[in-house]
């Protein structure tokens, strides 16, 4: 049986057919013993789910109803927005005393590293750094802000005292 005569008989069983279309269904379960199979099973499925649907009164209209459960949603609402923003406001509070006391605490730290970094250890004098040759080295003074950079080389046969000039520039 295809889908419309399905519903043909079904809008027939709720009597939702005008009297043409009803006649013409009366006369086809007549002859169809398999619409007359599915009317059958129709009007059993509409007598159990009947026993099921009891009609429910309520003691006021259906809008002042729904607004009650709209007014008790929004007033459950409230509380968890409270509690959340009283505990939002107590980290605001930490923060805005922990922000700046990170800000100085870093920069001591800063301070710190820097003044214990500089080459000597801090002890505000020493050997720098060593070349790869032995033969020159550099003296770092911080206390007086000075660099001794000693270079311990052979003097060349051309820059000898009593060589010419010329000697010297080529």
């Amino acid at each position: 049986m295809d889908f419309d005569k399905q519903l043909k008989l079904q809008a027939y069983l709720d009597g939702e057919l005008p009297e043409g279309e009803r006649r013409a269904v009366e006369s086809s379960l007549a002859q169809d013993a398999e619409a007359a199979a599915l009317l059958a099973e129709f009007r059993h499925t509409n007598a159990a789910l009947g026993t099921f649907e009891s009609e429910l009164k309520l003691p006021e209209s259906r809008e002042f109803f729904w607004s009650k459960i709209e007014r008790e949603l929004r007033r459950q609402e409230v509380v968890p927005r409270r509690e959340t923003q009283l505990s939002w406001l107590w980290w605001v509070g930490w923060r805005r005393f922990l922000v700046p006391v990170g800000a100085v605490a870093a920069l001591a730290l800063l301070l710190v590293s820097l003044r214990t970094n500089h080459p000597g250890g801090g002890t505000g004098s020493g050997i720098v750094a060593t070349f790869a040759d032995d033969k020159a080295f550099t003296y770092r003074d911080q206390t007086q802000g000075t660099t001794l950079v000693w270079l311990s080389y052979a003097a060349d046969d051309k820059s000898k005292e009593g060589a010419s000039e010329e000697a010297i520039q080529d």
